[in-house]
């Protein structure tokens, strides 16, 4: 529910093409706020994670809830390009860095047997917000505005996100999932213990995964933050561009599920390369195919399933390598990679479509971004995968 609410953020995108016409706005100009919104959500991401270690999740989720809905809230008064980028990008991005920490933290403590499966539908849900409330708020723009559209979403996701508040609770010290036996877990995903911040950020394997973290994600953020704008410039009515946000958020959500799931079973980082690899070619694929329907969506929700392995596979990566105590703080280390990318995607995709009067080369460059995510993804190791056998004896972790 918590997560739901934030996911919209990843619809701004609906509210461009009004804003354009209504104030003059550029295309780089409108794509600015969800490069605010991810560059917030991943800083306050650190912070919040750190209050949520040491307080537990109900005061960090109300905080969230309360600046998401704020900030949209305020988004409905906008006279110029600097408060809509403080409104609907610094203060609702602030709430959702807040707010996304803690259904990802919580759990992954409350199921260490199924980590990657339940963190896939934790993180999911963020995904699947934009698919439902996205096409929710193109009707909406239609009928009574965009300003009426931000007022609506506030009151309806401040009643979500207090609710979810309210029923959050972080296990009881020393829980451990009723006949769960940890040698069971596949070696690739074998957790180890609990590592400060101090030592996790000196090691090789966490500069690797930050970095392809970063690179990995561009491409997604690119897409997501011109969506609508390239789904019209496609040639596609601006029905098919509100579709496109939900065949976007499926694939969002399948891959932050399905692939979680996977990295149960073949590892996580088997799981993310995989990915990468499908990436590299979807990437340019979905614009060479662009003007033809089916191939559009396919392709659409390829490349979201791609992007939205990543938000998932990473989190349950940092608990397993790292630990749980201080999970919401290392990851949202991690997660800073995540908030780069917000700045490179948009940018990329925006300053091409200004140069070039098209989207060519923003796609085929986040191909290749993607493929230096790979090749710097195999410098990362998984510092507790010694076989079972070893692990029992002492060895290693």
């Amino acid at each position: 529910m918590m997560n739901m609410a934030l996911g919209t953020f990843y619809a701004m995108s609906v509210f461009m093409l009004p804003l354009e016409k209504e104030f003059g706005w550029t295309r780089t100009q409108t794509s600015w706020v969800t490069t605010i919104g991810m560059v917030m959500i991943a800083s306050w991401y650190v912070i919040a994670g750190y209050i949520h270690d040491r307080r537990g999740p109900q005061l960090v989720a109300a905080i969230g809830g309360a600046l998401f809905t704020a900030g949209l809230l305020l988004a409905s008064f906008t006279q110029s390009l600097i408060m809509f980028y403080a409104t609907a990008g610094v203060i609702a991005g602030t709430g959702c860095g807040f707010g996304y920490v803690v259904p990802t933290s919580v759990g992954s403590k409350w199921f260490p047997d199924k980590r990657g499966l339940v963190v896939g539908l934790m993180v999911g849900g963020f995904g699947a917000g934009s698919g439902l409330f996205g096409p929710i708020g193109s009707s909406l723009i239609e009928h009574v505005g965009w300003r009426a559209t931000f007022q609506v979403f506030s009151l309806l996701f401040f009643v979500m996100t207090m609710t979810a508040t309210y029923l959050l609770r972080n296990p009881p010290a020393g829980y451990r999932p009723a006949g769960w036996n940890p040698a069971q877990i596949h070696p690739a995903s074998r957790a180890g213990a609990d590592v400060p911040a101090s030592t996790m950020i000196r090691t090789r394997t966490f500069r690797a995964l930050w970095i392809a973290y970063c690179l990995g994600t561009t491409a997604g953020t690119m897409v997501i933050s011109q969506l609508v704008p390239f789904t019209r410039n496609a040639g596609h009515s601006a029905a098919v561009a509100a579709l496109a946000l939900t065949v976007g958020a499926i694939g969002s959500t399948s891959g932050r599920v399905l692939s979680g799931w996977m990295s149960d079973h073949v590892g996580r980082l088997n799981t993310l390369r995989i990915m990468l690899l499908v990436s590299i070619a979807a990437m340019p694929a979905l614009f060479t195919l662009r003007e033809s329907l089916p191939f559009f969506y396919a392709l659409l929700a390829l490349v979201y399933y791609c992007y939205g392995t990543q938000l998932s596979v990473y989190a349950s990566t940092s608990a397993d390598f790292y630990g749980t105590k201080n999970v919401g703080f290392n990851y949202g280390l991690l997660l800073l990679a995540w908030g780069v990318a917000g700045i490179l995607g948009p940018f990329l995709g925006g300053r091409v479509y200004v140069a070039t009067g098209e989207y060519r080369w923003a796609f085929y460059v986040a191909a290749m971004v993607s493929a230096a995510a790979l090749g710097i993804l195999s410098f990362a190791k998984n510092p507790h995968a010694e076989p079972v056998q070893r692990v029992r004896a002492g060895v290693g972790a």
